[in-house]
């Protein structure tokens, strides 16, 4: 397991890197995004993965990997904004972001650390295809939760919810990166 923890943090200093580079550029204008926006933000990638995947073909230059990375941005957003509470037109300051930001992905990867070590890398067998359709079901159920106004009776929150969306996405581009997909 030491391998994909270290696989792991390339594929999220990746990530890490483009966000904070977006951040120098653009400020913090997620920061108005609603739940439900965030969560549209992490469809549009994953829908256009999986028709890439359906059609074998693709016309706009941004790859599979580059999605599943602005995935995992977006859905680090998502995180930080549960944890801000509300959506405010607001800048932070990169310091901050950045440790916001540390803090997600340390979330994510001690979860992921955790459920390897009870599931045994299951996810180096799965496909890219489950990997996209696995983030699309976890969008709907944070769709419902946000219908239910963020009530669940016995299921995950929206939280574990983006954490899973994220470990699938690092694993789908560790699966790229090592030409399994």
């Amino acid at each position: 397991m030491s391998n994909t923890n270290q696989q792991y943090d390339v594929v999220v200093e990746q990530c890490k890197d483009i966000f904070i580079k977006k951040t120098k550029d653009y400020g913090t204008a997620w920061r108005v995004l609603r739940p439900i926006s965030v969560i549209d933000q992490i469809f549009i990638k994953a829908l256009r993965i999986r028709t890439i995947q359906n059609k074998q073909q693709q016309l706009v230059d941004d790859n599979i990997a580059d999605e599943f990375k602005g995935i995992i941005n977006y859905a680090v957003i998502g995180l930080i904004q549960l944890e801000l509470k509300e959506s405010f037109i607001e800048e932070l300051l990169v310091d901050k972001v950045l440790t916001l930001y540390n803090k997600q992905i340390q979330f994510a990867k001690d979860t992921m650390l955790n459920k390897n070590h009870d599931y045994g890398e299951a996810w180096r067998e799965m496909s890219q295809e489950s990997f996209a359709d696995l983030i699309l079901m976890k969008l709907q159920r944070i769709k419902q939760i946000l219908n239910n106004d963020g009530k669940t009776i016995i299921s995950e929150g929206i939280d574990a919810n983006y954490v899973d969306i994220i470990n699938y996405s690092v694993f789908a581009l560790i699966l790229i990166i090592e030409e399994v997909h």
